[in-house]
């Protein structure tokens, strides 16, 4: 028989624990499904959103305040092989970029972290590798925000997200409300140059946990039939919706078991997601890849 004194029978129990409970937590992905592609260019460390061309095989990247009026071309491991520089406008805050059928890329300039901006825009850019880049700004205000800034509790007009479908640009909200209630909203607007309002669509309920909530960024795949939201540690996925009302598809999560600051999420093709973070200390800074199905 083998006796066990106290510590020893605690570090047992410990680590039989640990072992039963560690399938449980991780239930939700596989190490396999996500992982890094590359480390990124410190260009890059404060990288804010992604895109990617399939026609040239390109990922397109943008940093946020504070940074300068530059687009990254990276190759699919996540190199950077060109820079661009947007002349005539400014990185006030540049949270995310997506790109069109056309190959218009388009810029949101709409970081809004203390919900104080009047100045919201929307860059949107044709030829960028052409030697005379066209770009013509959308200019923006929010239909429903009254006060700069609104009170803590009413803080929920950060924007770090949209999407392109077709004569529409959709706009998701970053909820930094004090009286935290788990949605986020979704703005309309026309994809024309001018100013104009984002009509305030709807709300869409994320999770009770702020970090759910915290929209990041968005893409949605090249069939128009699936959206993805980003936030630190989880993807979501829209599906099965009408594309006139997206909002009403089914709303599925993946938690990511991998927490950073995630700002940048594109699809690579159908079934498989690019995802990049910022640089924080020792973590982050990287391409990552997770695969769908």
């Amino acid at each position: 028989m083998i006796y066990l004194n106290k510590n020893k029978y605690l570090y047992f129990v410990w680590i039989l624990f640990a072992l039963l409970y560690l399938p449980v937590s991780c239930q939700n992905i596989k190490d396999k499904d996500f992982t890094i592609v590359h480390s990124l260019s410190p260009l890059l460390k404060e990288v804010s959103g992604i895109t990617y061309d399939p026609e040239n095989r390109l990922l397109f990247a943008v940093n946020d305040s504070g940074n300068d009026n530059n687009i990254f071309a990276l190759n699919t491991k996540g190199q950077i092989i060109n820079q661009y520089t947007v002349k005539g406008v400014y990185n006030k805050d540049w949270e995310a970029i997506s790109l069109d059928s056309q190959n218009n890329l388009y810029i949101g300039d709409f970081g809004n972290n203390k919900n104080e901006r009047k100045d919201l825009k929307i860059y949107k850019i044709s030829s960028i590798s052409s030697a005379k880049p066209v770009v013509k700004t959308i200019s923006f205000t929010l239909s429903d925000q009254k006060a700069f800034p609104p009170k803590k509790k009413g803080r929920n007009f950060d924007i770090e997200a949209f999407i392109i479908m077709k004569d529409h640009i959709f706009l998701f909200s970053r909820n930094r409300g004090s009286d935290f209630n788990g949605n986020t909203k979704i703005y309309q607007l026309l994809n024309q140059p001018g100013t104009q309002t984002a009509e305030l669509i709807t709300t869409l309920f994320i999770g009770n946990d702020d970090k759910d909530c915290f929209i990041t960024d968005a893409a949605i795949n090249s069939k128009g039939n699936k959206i993805v939201l980003l936030t630190y540690n989880k993807v979501m996925i829209l599906d099965s919706f009408k594309k006139d009302s997206f909002w009403d598809g089914t709303l599925s999560k993946i938690k990511l078991n991998h927490s950073s600051q995630k700002e940048g999420i594109t699809f690579l093709n159908d079934s498989t997601l690019l995802i990049t973070d910022e640089k924080k200390k020792s973590n982050g800074n990287y391409l990552y890849k997770y695969q769908l199905d």
